[in-house]
């Protein structure tokens, strides 16, 4: 299917971005590696009347070391993140996620932040920047705001950005001392998640002393497994003690029904699931 007609611009600076959102309102939407928008397009999904390719700007490239953090520019691609030595050292979770994003093409077209911005619940980044407690970086018309990754996920494909608004970075605490994994099942290799599971976790002295876990398709926006966190929270660095906590990963939860599977399907494969990512990232 052909898209609906709009009109392409591609500004020179992000403070131009910027405006010409603010002008058009609802009826523009941003584009960078379109790896999410130009599906709906073709559907017709979507139908702005204004597209606004961020894609060249300076600012929205790159990782860059804040001390106690990551700032990862949004423009970022999946392959770039993969391969980044800053964050294979300080935060391997994501570079592992996103090397199971889709296939090599849409890598190294796909950016981090479109697919955040985008915040389809079956996607991988989603839930892994709940489990990191990432923070998200926007410019609008009004100045730079900072959104928690749990404030920013609002409803499907709805997110806290505002029209005028462009997410320009994300802020990801380094990982010292953590453990991590990310299981995803799937039917084929460039298939979303039917269920994701990113886990991390701390141990000391034989235990688990605190983890964080963060599901993919498990609900209209990615979720937390709150329940499982308490439960393995304490717990002994083992497989048997984390696959316990892991029953009550699907508490809280509303996963969909589709052609891949029913809910009660997703909540049994998010209990397992999250038993082997939790075992993986305690290391037994």
């Amino acid at each position: 299917m052909i898209p609906s007609k709009f009109d392409y611009i591609r500004p020179s600076s992000l403070d131009e971005a910027v405006h010409i959102l603010g002008n058009a309102g609802d009826e523009a939407k941003v584009i960078a590696g379109g790896q999410s928008l130009l599906p709906l397009l073709r559907l017709r999904l979507a139908n702005p009347e204004v597209l606004v390719d961020v894609a060249g700007l300076d600012g929205l490239h790159g990782v860059s070391d804040e001390g106690d953090s990551l700032l990862i520019g949004a423009g970022t691609t999946h392959y770039q993140v993969v391969h980044d030595p800053l964050i294979a050292e300080h935060c391997g979770l994501l570079a592992e996620a996103a090397e199971m994003v889709a296939d090599p093409a849409v890598r190294h077209r796909g950016t981090i932040g479109g697919s955040l911005a985008h915040g389809d619940p079956a996607g991988d980044l989603p839930a892994v920047a709940l489990a990191l407690d990432a923070t998200l970086i926007a410019q609008g018309t009004g100045g730079d705001r900072e959104i928690a990754a749990g404030d920013f996920f609002v409803d499907y494909l709805t997110t806290a950005l505002q029209p005028d608004e462009v997410l320009t970075g994300i802020r990801v605490p380094k990982l010292a001392g953590w453990g991590y994994h990310y299981e995803k099942f799937h039917r084929t290799a460039q298939a979303w998640a039917i269920v994701g599971v990113a886990a991390l976790t701390r141990r000391s002295n034989g235990q688990v002393a605190e983890a964080r876990i963060g599901l993919t398709n498990m609900g209209p926006i990615p979720v937390r497994a709150t329940a499982a966190e308490a439960a393995a929270t304490g717990a002994e660095a083992s497989r048997d003690a984390l696959r316990a906590a892991a029953t009550h990963a699907d508490e809280g939860t509303d996963p969909p029904s589709d052609l891949h599977g029913a809910p009660d399907y997703r909540r049994h494969l998010a209990r397992v699931l999250t038993g082997r990512a939790l075992s993986a990232a305690a290391g037994v």
